[in-house]
Formats: structure tokens, sequence, C-alpha cells
């Protein structure tokens, strides 16, 4: 395989035009005409389905645009603030295992946060990346969802940088429970990281994950 291409949005993406894209290049990659890709984008405030989500999650359907797509989870807030990393990889050279492939986009994300001295863990039964607040209490910092086509990857890694954390409060954020999980981000847990900062990050530790 070639070097994974790398690509930053500076404007934000229409969440169709980004499924539009992401199809392109899956279907690229498929015939050997395009190289590997990782899309670092920001998305306007919207909610997205995954293919679990249950129409009771959407608290507020009338308060974004709301897209179904075909990635894994249940309902998502994208908005700014956060870093979208879309994943275009051949998981068929990279071993063929998608469950060990989930776990390597988990560990990019805890390997990022550990740059800026935050332990983000996994949670058993719970779909993306943690932070324990103290007390019992535990807050979701970065969603992940997959799909996956004749083993080309799209969709990936979220990450709250420092969105506005109350929209997500529309949602039932992938279906955890409010009373007992919340969301945070970088800047609400005191952490005064630039955008810049964090896509370094990410690239730097994705290199460390996958081998680049």
């Amino acid at each position: 395989m070639g070097p994974v291409a790398w690509k930053t949005s500076d404007d934000l993406v229409a969440y169709p035009e980004a499924i539009r894209v992401m199809e392109d290049r899956v279907a690229a990659i498929r015939a050997g005409e395009a190289s590997e890709l990782v899309w670092l984008l920001q998305h306007p405030p919207l909610y997205s389905a995954g293919t679990s989500a249950k129409a009771a999650d959407l608290l507020t359907p009338e308060r974004f645009p709301v897209f179904k797509t075909g990635r894994g989870g249940q309902y998502t807030y994208h908005g700014p603030g956060q870093r979208v990393a879309y994943a275009m990889l051949d998981l068929k050279q990279r071993g063929g295992d998608i469950r060990l492939f989930v776990r390597q986009l988990e560990s990019w994300v805890i390997r990022t946060l550990a740059h800026f001295d935050l332990v983000g863990e996994r949670r058993e039964g719970r779909v993306g990346i943690w932070i324990a607040q103290g007390a019992g209490r535990e807050d979701k910092i970065a969603a992940i969802g997959v799909r996956v086509r004749r083993w080309v990857s799209f969709h990936g890694i979220a990450i709250n940088l420092d969105p506005t954390l109350e929209h997500f409060s529309g949602i039932v954020p992938c279906g955890i429970d409010p009373k007992r999980y919340g969301v945070t981000s970088l800047a609400a847990l005191g952490h005064a990281v630039t955008m810049a900062e964090l896509d370094a990050a990410l690239r730097a530790s994705f290199a460390e994950v996958f081998g680049e």
C-alpha cells in the first residue's frame, strides 16, 4: 500500500456532500484508483442517525437537519467545534479484521487525548470514548461510527474539541442514559487546545496505531 493521504477542510462541509465524497473515494480505493484517505472536517449543526437509531431518541426533530446514514450506531450530533475524522482505509490490506479496526479507532482517539493529558477510556456496552469525572459520573468525549463496503471503511470518529454541548440535548446521544452519563469536550475539561493542535495529535497518533 502507498501512504495514506490526508485532507483538511477549512470550511464547514454539508453532510450530504461529505457522504458523496466518501462514496466516490471508497469506490476508487476499491478499484485501485486512489490511495487511502483520512479527511478532517467540521459539519454545520446536524443530527445523524445510524443503523441502530431509535425514533424515541430524537427529542427535538425540528431543531437541526436530521440525516439517516449507513454507519453503525445510533443518533449523534455534529457541529462546529467538533473534529470529525473520516477514515477511508482498505481493511483487506490491513488484515481483514473489522473488530480489530474498531479497536484501532478507539486506540487512535485514546492516544490523541493522551497528548493533552486526558485519559480516555473504553466502556463495555457503550460505544465511544469516555472520561471518568468522579463520583460515578462518566461523560462521552468522542463518538465512533463506521461503515465497511467490500473491505473499504468510511465514516470514522468525532472528537469534541469545543462544540456547543447544549446541542446534544436534542437527542439521546448513542442511546446513553442522560441521568447517568453526559457529553463533554476538551474545552469543558479546561484544555485550551486549538483545532490545529488537535489535528497534529490525530496525525501522530494515527501513525502509532496504524503504522503509517
